[in-house]
């Protein structure tokens, strides 16, 4: 079995893509440093996968835990998660981001170089299109000024990539821009887990139905969309997982210095109030909410064209959103 490592693999995409690398006989190695996760995830995804995960707690840019994983494990890939996420908290503390974003994927790139490990497939987002003049958005898309800190480490961290890659680094790279991921593992076993306030939607619905939280508040309905608030496209988080196993196998079959991007999402969009409408719909249980002013950051629509990653890589989402509001549901009441 090929050991990949994961960084930021206790969180919720990483979590996820470690249950399918190992349903696609691959050796999932965790390298978190549990600021935006907790470690009886580990004992959850041992439950799903009757397995006990390799796990290392600390930061991915700790060149001296990353050279004593490379010591202990013969690794064949990596997949880059980690990295702070919230795009309100970006515009409020961009040199956080900016810090943590960018620096982790250049000692991540340094050691990947030095220990001569090719296969690198990154966490990208949607966010690096802006927004954008025509959609759905493909990724010749333009990419426009980013509307958040966040967004701009995210496009930052492509054009860094792109340059290691024409250093004849010998690494072979995929970005995958996701769009917004939602949903949990069908086990409700393990889901998104934010610690604090969610930087998300779903898990602002599913605390408010739940009565965590008093209410959900919906940041703008006057923008120009059919209901007046945002629009965006929501993948289930194991149609997600599932893209970063094909764009591992995608890899192995390329030359060294290879690079490409690929959207991730289901090519279609929901504004905010559709989501809470279906959510409600499905789960039969009722959501407090009101309306709010705009947030800073906040695009006002986008959807993924999904035309390349169905032809290349041959992925195709197998979840709807209804199934996406269910599992976030199931997965809410397990807690």
């Amino acid at each position: 079995m090929k050991n990949i490592l994961i960084t930021g693999g206790a969180g919720y995409i990483g979590s996820h893509t470690a249950v399918q690398l190992v349903e696609a006989g691959y050796n999932p190695i965790i390298i978190d440093d549990l600021s935006n996760s907790e470690e009886k995830v580990l004992d959850r995804l041992e439950d799903i996968i009757g397995k006990r995960l390799t796990f290392y707690k600390g930061d991915c840019s700790d060149r001296g835990l990353l050279d004593q994983i490379a010591t202990e494990h013969e690794l064949a890939g990596v997949i880059h998660f980690a990295a702070f996420k919230a795009v309100g908290e970006s515009t409020k503390q961009p040199l956080k981001y900016y810090q943590n974003n960018l620096g982790s994927l250049v000692a991540l790139l340094d050691f990947m170089k030095a220990k001569q490990i090719k296969d690198l497939v990154f966490s990208s987002s949607c966010t690096v299109y802006g927004q954008p003049e025509q959609l759905p958005v493909t990724e010749a898309t333009p990419r426009q000024d980013a509307e958040s800190p966040y967004g701009n480490t995210k496009k930052i961290c492509e054009d860094i990539l792109v340059d290691f890659v024409k250093s004849q680094a010998g690494i072979r790279v995929i970005s995958l821009r996701y769009f917004n991921p939602v949903g949990a593992h069908p086990s409700g076993k393990i889901g998104e887990l934010p610690i604090g306030t969610p930087a998300n939607l779903v898990p602002f619905v599913t605390q408010t139905a739940a009565g965590i939280r008093e209410k959900l508040t919906i940041f703008g309905d006057d923008y120009d969309t059919i209901d007046g608030s945002c629009v965006r496209d929501f993948i289930h988080v194991m149609d997600l997982a599932d893209a970063h196993v094909k764009a591992l196998d995608y890899l192995k079959e390329q030359q060294e210095d290879f690079y490409d991007v690929f959207n991730v999402g289901t090519g279609n969009g929901n504004t905010v109030l559709e989501v809470i409408r279906t959510f409600e719909k499905v789960n039969r249980v009722k959501v407090n909410f009101e309306i709010g002013a705009r947030r800073p950051g906040d695009i006002v629509k986008i959807w993924a064209d999904t035309t390349k990653i169905n032809a290349i890589l041959h992925w195709y989402p197998s979840y709807s959103l209804e199934d996406s509001l269910r599992d976030s549901w199931n997965w809410q009441k397990t807690l």
